[in-house]
């Protein structure tokens, strides 16, 4: 499977983005998928996951701001952000779990700064 993510860009603290991912398969055969972010110097962190029976996991910076989605029929997962703050500024990647196996697509950048 491939991972096309999009929908990332500079915004002003307090706005909102919207990022996708697109999978080459059909994500019904994906156990779990989720977004994670790495800014400058630091480590990969999770941000939100999604498995298939509809359970979430999020970081405890973005709860209540964040919200992961899917839509079966576009193979799409999503991530609204919103209320965005300077430090959600990192390369967000979208992570699936194919047979075991994770799989991360591209990363694309959110800036948030004044």
């Amino acid at each position: 499977v491939q991972l096309q993510a999009s929908g990332g860009g500079s915004v002003q603290p307090g706005g909102s983005l919207k990022l996708s991912c697109v999978a080459s398969t059909t994500i019904f055969s994906l156990k779990d998928m989720g977004w994670y972010r790495q800014a400058p110097g630091k480590q990969r962190e999770l941000v939100a996951t999604l498995t298939n029976g509809g359970r979430t996991n999020k970081a405890e910076s973005v709860k209540g701001r964040f919200f992961i989605s899917r839509d079966y029929a576009k193979n799409t997962l999503f991530l609204q952000m919103n209320n965005l703050k300077p430090e959600d500024t990192a390369v967000y990647y979208c992570n699936a779990i194919d047979n075991g196996r994770p799989v991360w697509g591209q990363g694309t950048q959110v800036t948030v700064s004044s």
